[in-house]
């Protein structure tokens, strides 16, 4: 008696996953940032680090609250990621200046440097990206996107 052939482990054990957006959404994350993540440890940062050098790059300062949001992280990790980027002086903590009794953090001369430093390695991932999904594709993701958090946040 012949055993019955085996699939492989992965589209096994992820068939009825493979029909769960939360699932596929994560995996496409997961995907993206594994490019990103390699881009960003030429200089020792992690996706949610530039996140949060991201975020800081409008120049006003932001709340702890604030960057959390933005950088999708909860508040404890998101103390101790920029307690690591003021060890390295690529932002620092001061005053808001919307309210003085309130603390903000801003990005540095050095945090921009390095920013500007990325942005190479940064078109080079999104330049991958389009040419495995296409351009259009990819604005339309993004759009469909932006909608579907746009709706789920209502």
């Amino acid at each position: 008696m012949t055993e019955p052939t085996a699939k492989p482990p992965s589209t096994t054990f992820t068939a009825g996953l493979g029909h769960s957006l939360a699932y596929l959404l994560s995996k496409a994350e997961r995907s993206v940032n594994r490019g990103l993540a390699a881009v960003l440890a030429t200089e020792q940062l992690s996706v949610e680090q530039w996140r949060i050098l991201q975020a800081l790059a409008d120049g006003r300062g932001h709340s702890m609250g604030d960057l959390a949001e933005a950088a999708l992280m909860p508040h404890p990790t998101l103390t101790k990621a920029v307690d690591r980027l003021v060890d390295r002086a690529l932002v620092y903590r001061g005053h808001d200046p919307s309210d003085r009794r309130r603390v903000a953090v801003f990005l540095a001369d050095r945090g921009r440097s390095l920013l500007h430093r990325l942005e190479g390695g940064l078109a080079e991932h999104h330049r991958a990206i389009l040419a495995a999904f296409g351009a259009e594709r990819t604005e339309s993701l993004m759009r469909d996107l932006e909608s579907l958090v746009t709706g789920l946040e209502r």
